[in-house]
């Protein structure tokens, strides 16, 4: 049937003719007047996805003006918006004549219907409810509601708060996140009434209004983080400083407002997404650490952001291998146990390793094979974790040897019994205080950098001078070429190193060094250079 024929005809009578009349899902009656040939409030939209819904087709009118009526026939992908006003349909009009709307990643097509109004019979409650909860919401959203005018209508700044903030929210995950739906030209973040609140600023209204739809009321996180999104009363967002604050993304020039920031050096994991119907957008903090925009999701076949009930977990490795991604070291594993190899046999022992590849995970468990002591396994506590530690440790040199990070095939360490000559080299870290991440909300997840020259020293005390703290690293025979201590919080230092390999022992040797009878040293890899 042709657009024009079934535009012509009663409504009812097709839903009827297509077996939808006792169908709820479609069964909407009615019957379209109106003159043929000329604008019209009422806007027909062709070869729409099977599987969107009514708010997904308001929220394309949404940028206009107030969306009265809505119609969809999913069983001819086809769909009817009813604006308020017909100036607004002619806008919507004009606007996708040159710019072709998406749905669910398809392209729509949007123009004039034959008809001026859609006049709804309400017999199908069960349809119709769908639909009327979707309208509200809709006009909810444009600023209307009972009449009265919300503060801050439609506008290209968005208002973020992050609800709930079980786990760190960042500038870099909320980016993540947003730009999913558009392109952000700036991000402004900032804590009021102690919580953590962000704007953001995208080109047009229309990608505005697209994000606060699609994100409002969603988790960044499984059961917490979560987003409840308004419209700024601000039109454009005034960035000096490009760092972990606030990113004016067209201007990268930008001065970093702390010469010690250096917001260039980031991990570059990889972290996409699999559908598993979840409700965080984000399955861990530690994605989020990984860098989800290095490769869209687009690139594993999986639509946009949008859907309620998203969840994001990292991939495992036969998805990553089928969209062609290889990442160093990758193993014929995505588990938690990873095979390490080329360690210097003589000096590695499982604390060390416990120590290092902590920086990425909480370890479980270390075991250094007892015939080939240049191997060993270690368990962390999630699959992100150890991707994340093949990334930023693979090729690492300790003890003058790069050593080999890799997936295992194994799915867990497993201790030696009691009396077996191994049982010294294997070590069980489950309940160990130095985890880094096992306390929710730590700051730890803010700060997981790969390793650098440059060291991040903390939990000093006030009686602890410079020279007790070379004099640390003197005694494992490194010298500190350079240090600091933060002007405003004297507990926290940086040092640093004439070489990342150093960084890398000093850290393995001095986390958890004891500086007094109270306080140890907590050392960990800077994004800061002297």
């Amino acid at each position: 049937m042709t657009k024009r024929g079934m535009e012509g005809m009663d409504m009812q009578t097709y839903l009827q003719s297509n077996g939808h009349d006792n169908n709820n899902q479609d069964a909407k009656r009615i019957k379209m007047d109106g003159k043929v040939g000329k604008p019209s409030k009422v806007i027909h939209i062709r070869n729409i996805p099977n599987e969107v819904t009514e708010a997904e087709i308001i929220h394309l009118g949404i940028p206009f003006g107030r969306v009265t009526n809505v119609l969809v026939l999913k069983g001819k992908n086809q769909a009817f918006l009813e604006m308020e006003e017909e100036s607004a349909a002619v806008a919507m009009v004009n606007y996708f004549t040159n710019c072709v709307a998406q749905l669910r990643d398809r392209s729509v097509y949007v123009q004039f219907s034959t008809h001026t109004q859609l006049k709804t019979d309400q017999t199908h409650s069960n349809a119709s409810a769908s639909a009327q909860a979707a309208l509200q919401a809709a006009q909810a959203l444009v600023g209307v509601s009972e009449g009265k005018e919300v503060t801050g209508g439609p506008n290209t700044v968005l208002r973020v708060i992050v609800e709930h903030m079980v786990y760190p929210v960042t500038l870099d995950v909320i980016h993540q996140i947003f730009s999913r739906v558009g392109k952000v030209m700036k991000i402004v973040t900032f804590t009021k009434n102690n919580t953590f609140q962000a704007l953001i600023q995208y080109p047009d209204v229309i990608t505005a209004q697209a994000a606060k739809l699609s994100l409002d009321g969603q988790n960044i996180y499984n059961a917490c983080c979560t987003l409840r999104i308004e419209y700024s009363k601000l039109s454009n967002l005034n960035v000096k400083f490009n760092n972990d604050k606030s990113r004016d993304y067209t201007n990268p020039s930008l001065p970093t407002g702390d010469p010690t920031l250096d917001i260039g050096q980031t991990s570059t994991a990889l972290a996409t997404q699999s559908l598993t119907g979840t409700a965080g957008m984000l399955g861990s903090p530690f994605a989020a650490a990984m860098g989800l925009n290095s490769l869209t999701a687009a690139q594993f076949g999986l639509p946009g952001l949008g859907l309620p009930g998203l969840g994001y977990h990292f991939p495992g490795a036969q998805a990553l291998a089928q969209a062609g991604v290889r990442l160093p070291g990758m193993g014929g594993g995505s588990g938690c146990v990873l095979l390490v190899s080329n360690l210097n046999e003589t000096e590695t022992e499982p604390d060390h390793l416990f120590i290092l590849f902590g920086v990425y995970g909480d370890v479980q468990r270390v075991k250094i094979l007892f015939n080939r002591k240049d191997y060993a396994l270690i368990q962390m506590s999630e699959p992100q974790q150890a991707m994340l530690a093949i990334t930023n440790l693979d090729k690492v040199k300790i003890h003058g040897k790069p050593i080999r990070v890799m997936h295992s095939k194994h799915t867990t360490v497993q201790l030696p019994k009691e009396g077996q000559a191994e049982a010294g080299l294997t070590k069980d870290y489950t309940n160990n205080s130095l985890h880094r991440f096992k306390k929710p909300g730590s700051k730890n997840y803010q700060n997981i950098y790969p390793p650098s020259s440059t060291l991040h020293l903390s939990n000093i005390p006030a009686s602890v001078e410079e020279a007790d703290l070379r004099a640390a690293f003197k005694a494992i025979n490194i010298e500190v070429q350079a240090f600091r201590f933060f002007p405003k919080d004297r507990k926290m230092a940086l040092a640093q190193l004439s070489s990342v390999e150093d960084a890398v022992i000093s850290l393995i040797k001095l986390h958890n060094y004891q500086l007094s009878e109270t306080s140890h040293l907590r050392v960990s890899f800077s994004k800061s250079t002297m």
